[in-house]
């Protein structure tokens, strides 16, 4: 069995649990400050997310506007918009960065491993083969080869040339 660490994940999550600055999805949501925030996408119940810790350049979370915890508090539109929000977003991140394939799911729940809990959000992360090295092993460092406000600006433009 292989086993992928993911050590620097662990400052978000106690981030969260050590001081209360609200809910980040939230704020996101609310705030008209979409390139600050990393929002690269807002439907009608939902929006799309860049994760500001990623696994991989790309990894967006989509979460509805609503402030809810379960996936069975979602209501109708909200559910049909995620998924056509998961369907958008990979098109948008093929046709951008050209991933091999996808990491795609919600941790539902503290032990599940959701950072945070109580806002549900699925993750999209874009894979390639070779896409983890060495140094998260040897040096508790993961390399990110694009920096967040490139990765923003680039899937925006290509979220709005899809939905144009």
């Amino acid at each position: 069995m292989k086993i992928l660490w993911a050590p620097w994940r662990m400052a978000y999550i106690k981030k969260f649990s050590e001081k209360n600055e609200g809910c980040f999805l939230c704020r996101a949501a609310k705030e008209n400050d979409d390139k600050n925030n990393l929002v690269v996408f807002r439907g009608k119940a939902c929006f799309v997310i860049l994760n500001r810790y990623p696994y991989n350049n790309g990894h967006l979370m989509i979460a509805p506007y609503r402030h809810i915890g379960s996936i069975s508090d979602l209501d109708d539109d909200e559910s049909r918009e995620i998924m056509k929000l998961l369907k958008l977003s990979i098109k948008a991140l093929k046709e951008e960065y050209k991933p091999d394939g996808f990491n795609i799911g919600l941790n539902l729940g503290k032990v599940a491993g959701a950072g945070v809990e109580d806002h549900l959000h699925f993750h999209v992360v874009p894979r390639w083969a070779g896409d983890t090295n060495f140094m998260p092993v040897i040096s508790d460092t993961k390399v990110i080869p694009e920096a967040l406000e490139e990765s923003w600006r680039r899937i925006r433009e290509r979220f709005i040339h899809l939905t144009a």
